[in-house]
């Protein structure tokens, strides 16, 4: 087959690569319908986070079994199953703490940017559906695999509450299914932080009820101008800059949370002045397992479509245009098909 491989910085390829095949009897194969470019793939490919050699990429998926190992008890081939971009066994003490990109066997997903993947501690890294859903359906179904379950993280750290005021920093993929999320959990007040035309729409059909255009201190003045003074309740960070940081921890009130899950890129606190801020910070990488039995019944439901993220679809042999897309601000997400 042929799969996604960086180079360097803007240098990806669309090359034949190995099939996937069983390894350890606890690997699954899948085939895929849908694959996608993350937000999070971009700091790689500008530059910012270096690799050491040509690096398969992709991390969200989702699709139908082909194969199971032996060791595989739960998953079943024909199944339509999503994962996390963190395997898990969902056994030991992290993973039942409700923290499997934590779990103590967790190996991170690389090569889903592929027609066909491997995915390794499959029976409790897997989600099936019920049944076999249908072909408008899986991109929404793909969002829960990351972005939607890392927005939906963001929210639940950030203590997100029925009748609250939340504020989201940053307008990409997971700012968007963040304010999708805290909609959702209830909140009567969303603002979204967003310079950008296309995506202040989104976000207001996502449920964002204010729009802050303005940017570091200026933002937050903007947000406790909108507060009154108090700030607000919950602060989604959604971007992982210095300034992003700042920017979530100087909106919340006294008392309230973040929530954040930007991948951190040279982000330094200054603790005496998080000590004064009376704010909580809680994140890291997404426990994506954890949410997917909610966030799938959700879509199936009908009660979301996160798919909508996705304004750019491309066949998957395209994919340096999708990323190129992505890294000009031309695309929120891009959507790949084999």
């Amino acid at each position: 087959m042929h799969g996604t491989v960086l180079y360097g910085p803007r240098d990806v390829r669309f090359e034949e690569r190995e099939d996937p095949k069983i390894v350890e009897p606890t690997d699954a194969i899948l085939r895929l319908p849908a694959t996608c470019v993350c937000g999070s793939d971009l700091w790689p490919y500008r530059g910012l986070q270096p690799i050491d050699s040509p690096t398969p990429m992709g991390h969200e998926y989702c699709g139908f079994v082909e194969e199971v190992g032996s060791a595989v008890r739960n998953i079943k081939p024909g199944q339509f199953v999503v994962g996390s971009f963190a395997a898990s066994d969902n056994v030991c003490p992290h993973c039942q703490y409700g923290y499997q990109s934590s779990c103590e066997k967790r190996e991170w997903m690389l090569r889903a940017q592929a027609p066909y993947l491997r995915v390794p501690l499959a029976s409790g890294t897997l989600v099936p559906a019920p049944d076999l859903p249908s072909a408008d359906l899986v991109p929404s179904l793909l969002a829960t695999s990351d972005v939607l379950g890392t927005g939906w993280f963001a929210a639940d750290a950030a203590n997100v509450k029925p009748g609250g005021t939340v504020a989201v920093v940053g307008d990409g993929a997971e700012g968007l299914l963040g304010i999708l999320s805290a909609k959702q959990m209830g909140a009567e007040r969303i603002i979204a932080m967003s310079r950008h035309e296309p995506r202040q729409k989104l976000a207001r059909e996502f449920g964002a009820t204010d729009i802050v255009t303005e940017r570091g201190a200026d933002g937050v003045a903007r947000i406790r101008d909108l507060t009154k003074g108090v700030g607000a309740d919950s602060v989604l960070e959604c971007v992982g800059t210095q300034e992003a940081m700042m920017q979530a921890i100087q909106a919340t009130r006294p008392g309230g949370s973040v929530g954040y899950v930007g991948v951190p890129h040279k982000v330094d606190l200054d603790g005496a002045q998080l000590f004064f801020s009376h704010v909580r910070l809680h994140g890291g990488p997404a426990p994506v397992r954890r949410y997917l039995p909610h966030l799938i019944g959700l879509v199936l439901n009908g009660k979301i479509n996160p798919g909508k993220v996705f304004d750019l679809v491309l066949p998957l042999n395209q994919v340096a245009e999708a990323y190129k897309a992505m890294d000009e601000r031309r695309a929120i997400k891009a959507l790949l098909r084999p």
